[in-house]
């Protein structure tokens, strides 16, 4: 086992790229984070895109029989592949036997299998996605929520976003007393449909968060909020939205960089303040989302995933587990039940 003691089950058959780039980023993050990898798929698969005299210290490779294909119905294929690569990554969660589960493939599917094997926490409604956004301030990242889980929400689900969210961002993303905010078209406390309306009066009388208004959409990037919660509906629009416009963003650098030898030069001299663009800017960076209200550490990562991200995910991963999110989840909303019994 690594010095850590973190174990990461991975589902190796997931995303576009599964198993080679799954394989190439855990192996990554078994050496440089010292976590033990648990690779959850087709021996036969795993094994031929392993570089040549791959040690099996701290990674072990776990049978799994089936897969769940992108175009697959996620509840009615959870349920009828029981010995799928990512039920089995599940398992190995509620089992004691993994302490975090990765997975690149089918989102619903992993979303489903965790609910169906690993329950929700106590207190919780519905789990909701939580990614990490850039911001224009370095250094100074935020936590969006819900970005697919729930198409349709409850005021009271968007309130128990925000507390999750306010933990995670505490904990784990380092932010002191993160100051929450609930997405909306306007700053006005008036703006909104019924159901904002509701959601932001709840956020309001919440002692447990710093809930500090409204954000509207300008104010998403602006590093002003370290938390924004909204309905999956919305949150998934924003999270392509986001991605599209990085990725633009960067080849519009590429493509206006001056031609010939002028523009060898000026590359060379920007290019360590490009590729810091690139870092800020580059999903991949961050790697997955979090599956925050379920009894255990989930992320799902994009179905594009490469290496990189593969790599990133596992680290987000680990630092979930070190600095005790679940537990503290758990202790978090004990208290709220308390209070209002």
């Amino acid at each position: 086992m690594g010095s850590t003691g973190v174990r990461i089950a991975i589902d190796a058959m997931g995303g576009d790229h599964a198993p080679a780039e799954i394989v190439a980023g855990a192996l990554r993050a078994r050496e440089e984070l010292g976590v033990k990898i648990l690779l959850v798929g087709d021996p036969q698969q795993i094994e031929a895109v392993m570089p040549p005299k791959t040690t099996m210290a701290d990674l072990e490779i776990v049978p799994a029989e089936e897969m769940i294909a992108m175009d697959e119905d996620p509840l009615n294929a959870v349920r009828r592949k029981r010995k799928s690569s990512i039920n089995i990554a599940m398992d190995l969660v509620k089992n004691q036997q993994a302490d975090a589960v990765f997975s690149a493939g089918h989102s619903g599917a992993a979303m489903a299998s965790a609910l169906l094997r690993l329950g929700r926490l106590p207190g919780i409604d519905r789990p909701a996605i939580g990614t990490v956004f850039p911001t224009i301030k370095a250094g100074k990242p935020v936590m969006i929520l819900d970005v697919g889980a729930n198409v349709d929400c409850r005021p009271k689900f968007l309130e128990q976003f925000a507390v999750m969210g306010s933990i995670y961002s505490q904990y784990v993303l380092g932010t002191e007393n993160p100051k929450i905010g609930l997405l909306n078209i306007g700053e006005e406390d008036t703006k909104g449909n019924e159901v904002v309306l509701r959601a932001h009066q709840l956020l309001r009388e919440n002692t447990q968060i710093n809930f500090t208004g409204n954000a509207e959409g300008r104010d998403v990037l602006s590093g002003e909020f370290d938390v924004i919660v909204c309905d999956g509906f919305v949150g998934n629009i924003l999270l392509k939205f986001a991605e599209a416009v990085g990725g633009v963003i960067l080849q519009i650098l590429r493509e206006e960089l001056p031609q010939g030898i002028h523009g060898q030069i000026g590359t060379a001299i920007l290019k360590p303040n490009l590729k810091r663009v690139k870092q800020r800017m580059d999903h991949a960076e961050h790697g997955g989302a979090l599956l925050l209200g379920v009894s255990g550490i989930c992320f799902i990562g994009h179905g594009s995933s490469q290496a990189p991200s593969i790599f990133s995910a596992i680290r987000m991963a680990k630092e979930a587990v070190d600095n005790q999110v679940l537990e503290r989840l758990q202790s978090q909303y004990q208290i709220l039940q308390n209070e209002s019994s």
